[in-house]
Formats: structure tokens, sequence, C-alpha cells
């Protein structure tokens, strides 16, 4: 899940748009929020130089377009947070540099950067907000915001991650909305495992506690009996459960005492060796009841005559064989991702680097001026982009060690090598990534279908009162 926001950054009263960039760039690479910066990643820019570069572009802009600055919005910033505990730092930072580059459309350069520093993760990107070509300037849109969320909800799904099932309009605070759905509370947690626990008929009351701590549970017997999950910071009390999970009604259940009723049990998965047509027909036969009724308010008919189609024409009748389609299809999709990622992270490199050498060309002159004119304040403020490029391509290059620096006609000639290579393996990525669509799809549909609940009366009185 991941809430999203579209800012323009616009330039403060009494501050150079130098200034200003320099501000929201810095508090973006902050090194204790981004793990000293190996959180960072950029698109045509070099996150070291972002303001040196972005201001450039504007002095471009003007100089080809005979443009000035119309309004004082200097850059955009996307905000997207993931809810909390549910993505790892360097995939949030795969899924942000990703959601940059297709809202863009490649036309902007842009930085990404990951803050870990709050319980959710959040990536801060940064775009320009004049084009790479340096001859157009990025115009806000009605409906820019829910472009942004719509993008950021594909790549959400394409990563397992869950999404925001019904967003709402406002400027809650990105990092606290959750959406409609709250994660379940450890309390609820805990009565689920321990409905599953019971539905296996364990022995005795000592058996029953040995199959807790197997869930992953921690135990603490004393006056109460309690228990601690993982990710729980605090014991739970048994009677602190509610009815039917006191230590004497579950050992009344075990006993046979006490019957299990009107609790809601996690299913396993079917039967993977049961012909699935056979099942889906089974379950789709059994009458309009409230379970039926429940599933067709989330797939319809003709969703899953698709999903038969596609079992039938993929031999994917048997329940083993479509987990095992699916296995395969994510992992040749990954696999296929992880190559291209890796030309691409080449391809960057050989970018800034290209970038670096060009600009060190560029203002070598401009720095010569600047140390013959006893590195004056008045000369470093009339020519401050060209000064602060100069100044971190020669940081760059101490920082690589090079003693000799390749010529940009051989970086070119390796970047339109891996360039031809990203594109071939693209057109197999895509076939990959359809597949795997197709086969995520259709498992989805038929662990949904089959592992339907009928609702108990409770819960049907409930839904009557809605």
């Amino acid at each position: 899940m991941a809430t999203t926001r579209l800012i323009s950054m616009h330039q403060n009263k009494g501050k150079s748009i130098a200034d200003c960039l320099a501000d929201r760039a810095d508090y973006a690479k902050n090194p204790n929020k981004t793990n000293d910066g190996e959180l960072i990643s950029s698109y045509e820019c070099d996150p070291k130089t972002i303001q040196g570069e972005f201001l450039l572009a504007k002095r471009q802009y003007s100089d080809i377009t005979g443009r000035q600055q119309e309004n004082d919005v200097i850059a955009y910033q996307i905000r997207q947070s993931f809810k909390p505990d549910e993505v790892s730092p360097e995939l949030a930072n795969k899924i942000g540099y990703e959601l940059g580059l297709s809202f863009t459309k490649g036309n902007h350069a842009f930085i990404v950067a990951t803050h870990i520093d709050k319980a959710h993760i959040h990536n801060h990107i940064i775009f320009n907000s004049t084009s790479l070509d340096c001859t157009k300037k990025f115009r806000d849109f009605l409906g820019s915001g829910n472009a942004v969320r719509q993008i950021s909800d594909r790549l959400c799904l394409e990563n397992s991650l869950s999404i925001i099932e019904n967003p709402k309009r406002g400027r809650n605070h990105y990092g606290k909305w959750l959406g409609d759905k709250k994660p379940l509370s450890h309390s609820e947690k805990l009565r689920q495992i321990i409905d599953e626990t019971l539905t296996k008929n364990p022995a005795d009351f000592t058996v029953f506690l040995e199959e807790m701590k197997l869930a992953g549970y921690e135990i603490k017997q004393g006056n109460h009996i309690s228990f601690k999950g993982q990710n729980q910071k605090k014991f739970i009390r048994l009677r602190s459960l509610g009815n039917g999970y006191s230590e004497d009604e579950i050992k009344a259940i075990i006993s046979g005492e006490k019957v299990l009723t009107n609790r809601k049990i996690t299913h396993q998965k079917p039967n993977p060796h049961i012909n699935l047509l056979v099942d889906i027909q089974t379950k789709l036969q059994a009458g309009k009841g409230a379970g039926y009724e429940q599933w067709a308010k989330i797939f319809n008919l003709k969703q899953m005559a698709q999903t038969i189609n596609f079992l039938t024409e993929n031999k994917l009748l048997a329940y083993e064989d479509l987990e095992k389609k699916s296995q395969i299809a994510t992992d040749n999709f990954n696999r296929l991702s992880t190559e291209i990622k890796t030309a691409e992270k080449r391809i960057a490199e050989i970018a800034i680097l290209k970038t670096h050498i060009i600009n060190y060309a560029k203002t070598h002159d401009v720095y010569t001026a600047y140390r013959k004119a006893g590195y004056s304040k008045k000369f470093y403020e009339e020519h401050t982009s060209d000064l602060l490029l100069h100044k971190a391509s020669k940081a760059a290059f101490d920082e690589l060690g090079l003693k000799k620096l390749p010529t940009v006609k051989s970086l070119h000639v390796e970047y339109v090598e891996l360039l031809s290579k990203k594109k071939k393996a693209y057109v197999t990525y895509h076939h990959a990534k359809k597949e795997m669509q197709e086969v995520l799809t259709a498992k989805a549909n038929i662990d949904r279908l089959l592992q339907i609940e009928t609702p108990s009366k409770e819960t049907e009185k409930e839904q009557g009162q809605r």
C-alpha cells in the first residue's frame, strides 16, 4: 500500500533559485534518513550536483526559447509513502524510480531519496520543472495527483504490495493515512491462530500450547496465561480476547465439552491434486447463497470465465501446476528485470560520467577566470552554476580515482551497445511480464473463489444493518 502526493516546489522570497533547490535537495538527500546516501537513485542527473544541473537547464531553456521564469515553481516533488513493515527500503527506492520515470515519461531529470527514519518508509522524488531538452516546462494538470496514484498502484500490484481500494481526496499526512482497511490488530491475529490451532484437535491443553509455540508465539504462564507474537511489544492475556477465548473455554473445546462455533477460520489451500474445473463448477453451482453473493461483489462471472479459459488453454487444471507455473513466471520476470536494471545502472553511470567530463570542459575557462579574479565573491555570484558544476566534476573524478579519464567517444560507444542490448531484452521482458500477470491474476481469482467462507448469522446481520 502506498499513498502519494504531487507537490509543486516554489522559490521562497528573499532566496535565490539555487539556494531553494539546495535546501530541498539537501533535506531529501539527508544521510541520516537515506542510510548514508545508499538509498538515493537518479535519472539523467547526479544527486551531488542536482541544483547546479537544474539551474543550468533553466538557463539553457531561457537561451533556447527566449522565455524567462513565468512563475515561482522551480521543481516538483512526489511523496510516496508505504505501509509499515510491507516493503524493504531497496524495493521502495526501485518502485519510486519507476514511478518517477513513468510519470515524467523520461522527459525530466529526477532523484529518488528513500527515507527510513520513520515507521513508514517513504520516497521523496524531486524532478526538474524544465525538460531534458530544455525546450519545455512541466505544467501541472487537472488530475495529475490521480495520475500519480494510478501509476503507484500499478507498481505496487506488480510487486505484490497492497493498495488503497477506496482512496479519499484530501491532504492527510502521507505517513498516517492507511486507507479504509486497517491492518489486523495483534489481538485479532492471536484469535485467528487460536482458532486454527483448535481445528487441529489437540489432545490436551499442553499440546495446544506447543502448537501455539510452533505458530511463533512466546507463552508466559502465571496467574493468567498470555501470548506474544512477532513484532508484538507486550504479552496479550487470554482473558482479554473476549468470549470463547478464556483458558477454561479453550480447555472445554479441547475436551469436547464445548463446540467451536461462529468463528472466522483461515482456510487451507485447495487440494493440489483436485481438478480445478470441478472445484470451480461446484462452487458456482452451490446456489445463490450469502457466500456466492459475497464473491460476486468482487468478481463477475465474465472474469471467472476468462480465468477458466486460461487454465484450460495452458493445461493448469491441477492447483499444484498453477502454483508451480506462478513461481516459474515470477522468477523468470524477476531475473529479466534484474538483468535490465544492471544494464540501466551502468548506462546511468556512463551518462553521469559523460556529463561530468563535458561540464568540466565547458566550465574550465570560467573556473580559471574565477581563480585569476582572486576568488571574487561577485564573480562567484555571477557564475554560480558553472562553478558548482566544475567543482562537482573535479570531486567526482577524484572520488573515482581515475588516473586517466575515458574519452566521451569511448563512453558513447559503450552506452550505445548497452542500450541496444537493453532494447532487445525488453522484448522478452514484456512477454514475461504479461505471462506473470496473467497467471498471478488467474491464481488470485481461484484462491478468492475457492476460499470463500459463508458468513455467520452475526455477520449477515451486520451486513444487513449497513
